[in-house]
């Protein structure tokens, strides 16, 4: 465990239970599909991040302050959000204390969500859906399942150290990635996600009012969304536009 990052919980933590990670990325599309399960779900915030790696910000809702990294969860179902874009040389060690917190509670399996940005995403109707799994074993799952699998390309950020970190724990992570806009929140794009989300889970919801709220959710992230873009450059996402050299 980190010392300049701690999980403090103030709720009892589930174990043998589904960890989603949707933290600030390409569109928003994590951040977005996760927050609309939080309130679909009505899940209870049972934990949060601090750290001196993360601005000195709390976030108000109602009046109160809550810290901007939160864990929300009920019994078989734990979410992780994010309402500030993290800094990119502080991801690392907040994704290695969620996975390695992860494993202290038993959290069957780490699944982040998040966009695959792509040039002509104006010109795509319906946004396709891509997964990822840290062994052959879950990306037969994902496969058997109807999901599509990712064959080659690179993940960056986020879903990139959720994989990494987990597979050297040996822990089972699932990575659910559209086709997103890079630099504009994409509902539609989170909508797709958590339908695929679905096939492969007990999580159901109806997206229909992620879909109807769209331009409003778009209007209200659009800061939220320049302060992530910045952060994604210092990651290199646009690395996600070129393809692997496997000979």
């Amino acid at each position: 465990m980190s010392e300049s990052v701690k999980i403090v919980e103030n709720k009892p933590i589930p174990s043998d239970a589904t960890m989603l990670i949707g933290l600030p990325d390409v569109g928003l599309v994590g951040l977005i599909a996760t927050s609309y399960l939080i309130t679909e779900l009505n899940l209870e915030e049972i934990a949060y991040m601090d750290s001196d790696l993360l601005p000195p910000v709390v976030v108000l809702h109602d009046g109160l302050p809550h810290a901007p990294l939160r864990i929300y969860g009920n019994k078989n179902l734990i979410a992780v959000i994010s309402e500030l874009a993290v800094p990119a040389p502080a991801v690392y060690t907040v994704m290695r204390e969620l996975v390695d917190w992860a494993q202290i509670k038993k959290i069957k399996t780490i699944l982040s969500m998040g966009g695959i940005p792509v040039e002509n995403r104006q010109s795509i109707k319906e946004p396709e859906v891509f997964a990822a799994a840290s062994n052959q074993e879950l990306l037969n799952t994902l496969t058997k399942n109807g999901l599509k699998t990712m064959k080659e390309g690179y993940i960056v950020g986020p879903q990139a150290l959720s994989m990494r970190y987990s597979l050297n724990k040996k822990m089972q992570a699932v990575a659910i990635l559209a086709q997103s806009f890079y630099n504009y929140p994409d509902p539609q794009a989170a909508a797709m996600v958590l339908k695929e989300l679905s096939k492969i889970s007990d999580i159901k919801v109806d997206v229909s009012k992620l879909l109807e709220k769209g331009e409003e959710i778009r209007l209200k992230a659009r800061d939220m969304m320049k302060r992530t873009q910045q952060e994604m450059n210092r990651m290199q996402k646009t690395q996600e536009y070129d393809l692997p050299l496997y000979v």
